[in-house]
C-alpha cells in the first residue's frame, strides 16, 4: 500500500497521440502476425481486419487521453502511483470494450459475458506488458534528461579546473588532468587505472595508489563519485544507464566499457541524478 500511494515519478507524456499510434500498431502487428481469437480462420483480408482493430485502439488510446487521463491529471494532485494505476487499468478496459464490440461484429460472435471476460483477460495481459515496455522507455528517457541537465549545470563551471592524481611511488609522475576530461578511476591491486580524455581519445594511465587515497583527494568535487569499491566515476561524462535498483552499467563519453553501480551506491546515484 505505501508503494502505491507514493508519487508517481514521471510527468504526464508529453508523447501521447505518438504513443496511441504506436500501441494501434503493436495491435494491427499481433493480430496480423499471431492471429490470436480464433483470428487464423477468419476468409477475408487479415490485414486490413487487423488494421481496423488497430485504428479503433489508437482512437480509444487518443480520446480516452483527451477526456480523462490529461483532465485527472490537471485536477489531482500529487498523481499518485495508485492513480496512474487506475488511469492505465481504466484504459485498457475501454480498449476491450470497443474491440469486443468491433469483434463480435465481424466475426457474428454472440455477446455474452463470457466471451467478453476472456477476451477481457487477453486484453489485460497484452495491455500490461506494453504498459510495462510504456514505462520502461519513459524511465530511461527521464534518467537521460536529469543526466543531460546535470552535465549542463557543472560542466561549464569546471572548465577551467584541473585535478592531480598523485603516484605513491617515489619516483612516480603524478597526472594532472582538466576534471572534465576524467572518466572513471579503476583500483587494480596496488595501482589504480585513470581513464581520461586525451587528444581527443580516450585513455589509461596507472597510477601506484588506492581508491581510498584518490577518492579522499578529490572530496571536494561532488561530481567525483564513487560508484563501486572498485570504481569513482565523473558524473558529468555520464552518457547512458541502464539498470534497475538492483544496480546500473554506465557507459561515459566514448569509453567501451560498462562501468557497474553496485547495489550499495544505487540510492547515492539517484541523489546525483534527481
Amino acid at each position: 500500500m505505501s508503494f502505491l500511494t507514493r508519487t508517481y515519478p514521471f510527468k504526464q507524456s508529453e508523447h501521447w497521440l505518438r504513443y496511441s499510434i504506436a500501441y494501434g500498431v503493436i495491435i494491427w502487428a499481433i493480430l496480423w502476425l499471431l492471429q490470436p481469437f480464433g483470428f487464423s480462420i477468419y476468409s477475408g483480408n487479415k490485414c486490413l481486419v487487423a488494421a481496423v482493430f488497430g485504428l479503433v485502439t489508437s482512437c480509444c488510446c487518443i480520446l480516452y487521453g483527451w477526456a480523462v487521463s490529461k483532465r485527472l491529471h490537471q485536477v489531482v494532485k500529487p498523481w499518485r502511483i495508485w492513480h496512474e494505476a487506475s488511469v492505465v487499468l481504466g484504459l485498457i478496459i475501454f480498449i476491450a470494450v470497443c474491440n469486443f464490440w468491433l469483434f463480435s461484429f465481424i466475426f457474428h460472435y454472440p455477446i455474452t459475458i463470457g466471451i467478453f471476460l476472456l477476451f477481457l483477460y487477453w486484453t489485460i495481459i497484452i495491455g500490461l506488458i506494453i504498459t510495462v515496455l510504456t514505462i520502461g522507455a519513459e524511465y530511461n528517457r527521464s534518467l537521460k534528461y536529469r543526466m543531460e541537465a546535470l552535465l549542463n549545470k557543472t560542466t561549464e563551471e569546471q572548465e577551467d579546473i584541473s585535478i592531480t592524481i598523485h603516484d605513491t611511488n617515489v619516483r612516480g609522475n603524478d597526472l594532472t588532468i582538466p576534471i572534465n576530461n576524467l572518466f572513471y578511476i579503476e583500483a587494480q591491486k596496488n595501482n589504480i587505472s585513470v581513464c581520461y580524455l586525451k587528444d581527443g581519445k580516450p585513455t589509461s594511465m596507472e597510477i601506484h595508489t588506492t581508491l581510498t587515497a584518490v577518492t579522499e583527494e578529490l572530496k571536494a568535487y561532488e561530481n567525483i563519485f564513487q560508484c563501486h569499491r572498485s570504481f569513482v566515476v565523473n558524473v558529468n561524462n555520464i552518457t547512458s544507464a541502464k539498470g534497475n535498483s538492483n544496480g546500473y552499467q554506465l557507459t561515459l563519453g566514448p569509453c567501451t566499457n560498462s562501468i557497474p553501480v553496485s547495489r550499495s551506491y544505487v540510492p547515492q546515484l539517484k541523489s546525483f541524478i534527481a
